[in-house]
């Protein structure tokens, strides 16, 4: 049986309880029965699952919110020093809880399977979470987005075990003791955080060796990082390591991957046998995800053709290359990818769904970049990867949590974009992406929004247009 409330839990305030990692953790905690309560700049969906589960949220943040009988304040990274509800915490005495802390608690005494890596993190999770859920095995689960099928990024099981993203952008991964991790790819990222690999590399080194003595490492074979870090790992006497991907060295081969669409069939090599199962996502990327989630499931006792067959029931997350609708011909599909890695695979996963499908159409990208620090360091590589569509639209940078650096456009971007021969086209007001995009997008186009901010809700604002 899953555990009930971890102590000093029943009351909690979350500062941003819309986000992904925080609302993942609010709906833990009040489907285990705590009296839930929080903030978030704006109204959402989130807001009103949240609500649907007895939860108080409130919109805006003030030090009103926080009620004076609070047993804690959860906060993540992302929220400043003078918040005025964390201000009223420390006024009140109110103890303040890291995110990755509150979900350490929540994965106590449960088999826990942490999912890191620079990209992929949430659809290796939740792959991971429908098998699972479709073995009967009820697992509860923390997932950076929302399901397509149950609609929703966490849930609290009956079953003994636990699957979660592992976020390495603030080191917080660092806090987990799972039974299995799972790290997909090591890569610079988060420049605001890690000055180096070498920094990236050790923070990685210290999760890979909270694993349970006894437990499991499943890694990327073919990730240059991933086999960096492997090499280092060979002396942790107490780690089993597992690799997987397509090099014929590793543990789990990825024989073959056929497109099929927006779904692939993935043949892999495991223990001396042949296993062909398919994944309804389209592209090498997320096969290789899926192969990762196997061999995870596998470490944990699972046998491999029930989690094979189990893991073809997993329909996508919102935000990770999903359809979000079709008017006229053309194809509007949404990507959380905002970096130049996840945006190259991502990319050439839709180049492969629309040659199997026999297409002539063009793919055409709204590309929004994600934060100044991410661009300042990586514009080039996200210019390059435009260079893979027809023709691109690239928007200003979203902020999230950043001030502006000085210097730092979306000019960067574009300007890389045309060294590397894309078409590409910079778009200052993003209300008129649907008029340009309805301008240019032809029967048999395929657009995808790409990026982590808002532009995700440019997809029905296309389509009705589109639609015109």
């Amino acid at each position: 049986m899953a555990p009930g409330l971890p102590t000093a839990m029943d009351r909690p305030h979350f500062i941003g309880i819309g986000g992904a990692g925080m609302s993942g953790i609010a709906k833990i905690l009040a489907q285990r029965g705590a009296r839930v309560a929080g903030s978030d700049s704006r109204e959402s969906a989130t807001a009103e699952s949240l609500r649907a589960l007895g939860a108080t949220v409130h919109i805006g943040h003030a030090a009103g919110h926080l009620a004076d009988d609070a047993t804690c304040v959860v906060v993540s990274s992302a929220i400043r020093a003078d918040n005025p509800e964390l201000v009223r915490a420390a006024e009140l005495g109110i103890p303040v809880v890291h995110r990755s802390d509150a979900l350490a608690s929540l994965m106590g005494g449960l088999r826990a399977i942490a999912v890191a890596g620079t990209h992929g993190k949430t659809t290796t999770t939740s792959m991971l979470a429908v098998a699972l859920t479709e073995l009967g095995l009820d697992p509860s689960y923390a997932i950076g987005g929302d399901l397509e099928g149950p609609g929703t990024n966490a849930r609290h099981g009956a079953g003994d075990i636990f699957v979660a993203e592992a976020d390495e952008s603030d080191r917080s991964f660092q806090k987990y003791d799972p039974e299995v991790a799972i790290v997909l790819n090591v890569e610079l990222d988060h420049h605001a955080n890690y000055a180096s690999m070498d920094e990236i590399y050790d923070s990685f080194e210290t999760f890979a060796g909270k694993v349970v003595p006894g437990g499991t490492l499943v890694i990327s074979a073919d990730q240059p990082g991933a086999v960096e870090l492997t090499s280092r790992l060979r002396d942790l006497s107490t780690l089993k390591i597992v690799t997987y991907g397509d090099s014929p060295s590793a543990d789990v081969r990825v024989h073959k991957v056929t497109p099929r669409g927006l779904t692939s069939e993935v043949t892999v090599l495991l223990d001396g046998r042949y296993l062909t199962f398919t994944v309804s996502v389209p592209g090498s990327h997320y096969a290789h995800n899926a192969v990762a989630a196997l061999a995870a499931g596998v470490a944990l006792g699972i046998p491999a053709h029930n989690l094979a067959s189990a893991l073809g029931k997993y329909t996508g997350v919102k935000r990770r290359l999903q359809l979000k609708g079709e008017e006229n011909g053309v194809q509007v599909i949404d990507s959380y990818a905002h970096h130049p890695t996840e945006m190259t695979a991502d990319l050439e996963a839709m180049r492969g769904a629309t040659a199997s499908d026999s297409s002539s159409g063009r793919l055409l990208v709204v590309f929004q970049p994600h934060l100044f620090s991410r661009t300042q360091e990586l514009a080039t590589e996200m210019g390059q990867a435009l260079a893979l569509a027809d023709a691109s639209l690239v928007l200003d940078i979203y902020p999230a949590r950043e001030d502006p650096i000085p210097g730092v456009t979306s000019a960067l971007i574009t300007d890389a974009a045309r060294r590397a021969g894309a078409d590409v086209t910079p778009v200052a007001d993003k209300a008129t992406v649907p008029d340009v995009i309805a301008g240019m997008a032809k029967p048999g186009d395929l657009v995808l929004t790409m990026g982590a901010g808002d532009v995700t809700d440019l997809g029905p604002a296309i389509l009705a247009r589109l639609s015109n």
